[in-house]
């Protein structure tokens, strides 16, 4: 199938409803023979964005990336490529983390240096911080979207009052506000994206670019018997994320992957490709970032966009009535 494509919230910014993100695999997880088999393998399926953060391997994925786009020799205007700030990438020294003008200026300049671009496509407020008026970051992203280092700026993991007074901020002062909204979003974790966010669509047309939409793989089925080492939650280093995720009602959402898996094969599909689907059906989601280690796993993923159409009212009713009861 052709990829589709949407507009990022109501800017006229057009996304592959797939895109390929950098998080816990470029420059940690995989080295760069792979990393650029699957960015060339997206950008062969119509991918157009590729997703990044300073934090991401501690500046690490973004050098990769990097390096992969300038040997690549892609049009300019032919990808959207990202990073995001607030965690730092090179030391935790005053004004190296957080969202002050000083360091949303300097992390754009050094993400712009790391992934060899003139310009960042997007560029998003990785976390919200408390310690900074939030009008001080936005006259920060407004002067970097005027000199032409940043098209559209948006947020990560922000509440949806804190984003209400960014945009108030922003509409005070005259500034470019947030276009859109990076959350998680799977059949575990839709409550942010589903209720709480529901008034920003309609007011401000905010877009969202969802992270971990198979639950960093739990909802592929792979940790029904246990962790594999060769898997994500497998990785030395990423602990934290095997603590976070096989946590809480494991038992229960483990007994709902089971069920779900049940749906996949009444619909001649597989597990991931139901998920990602499920994740498309929502019109307010403008692109599902795909984490990959492998080719094949990317393959596959990109097949969700031939499933879309197969869930009906019926079959996204009875995904709801499994996954719903375990979900946050």
């Amino acid at each position: 199938m052709n990829m589709i494509y949407r507009r990022l919230g109501s800017s006229g910014l057009q996304v592959s409803a797939l895109s390929l993100g950098a998080w816990v695999t470029f420059g940690k997880q995989i080295g760069d023979p792979t990393a650029r088999q699957l960015m060339h393998a997206a950008y062969d399926a119509g991918v157009n964005f590729f997703d990044n953060a300073e934090a991401y391997a501690d500046g690490q994925a973004e050098l990769t990336m990097g390096r992969i786009l300038r040997d690549a020799g892609w049009r300019r205007s032919s990808y959207l490529v990202s990073s995001k700030v607030f965690f730092g990438a090179e030391g935790d020294r005053p004004n190296e983390t957080g969202l002050s003008r000083k360091h949303v200026v300097d992390a754009c300049h050094a993400a712009l240096r790391r992934l060899r671009v003139d310009y960042l496509d997007l560029y998003f407020c990785h976390r919200p911080d408390p310690a900074v008026p939030v009008a001080e970051t936005a006259r920060a992203m407004h002067d970097l979207i005027v000199q032409g280092k940043v098209l559209y700026w948006g947020t990560s993991e922000w509440s949806a009052a804190q984003i209400t007074a960014a945009h108030a901020a922003c509409a005070r002062l005259g500034l470019h506000p947030p276009v859109m909204e990076q959350p998680q979003y799977n059949l575990f974790h839709r409550a942010r994206v589903e209720r709480e966010y529901a008034p920003l669509y309609r007011r401000f047309g905010m877009g969202t670019t969802i992270w971990s939409p198979l639950a960093s793989g739990l909802l592929t089925g792979k940790y029904n018997r246990g962790v594999p080492k060769e898997s994500r939650l497998g990785f030395s280093g990423l602990e934290w994320l095997r603590k976070a995720i096989l946590s809480g009602n494991i038992d229960r959402r483990l007994a709902a992957v089971r069920k779900l898996a049940a749906v996949a094969a009444d619909l001649d599909t597989t597990l991931p490709r139901l998920g990602l689907a499920w994740c498309l059906k929502n019109p307010r989601v403008s692109t599902v970032i795909l984490g990959a280690s492998k080719v094949a796993q990317l393959t596959e993923n990109l097949g969700a966009l031939e499933v879309v159409d197969r869930l009906t009212p019926a079959v996204l009713a009875r995904i709801d009535r499994i996954s719903r009861p375990v979900a946050e």
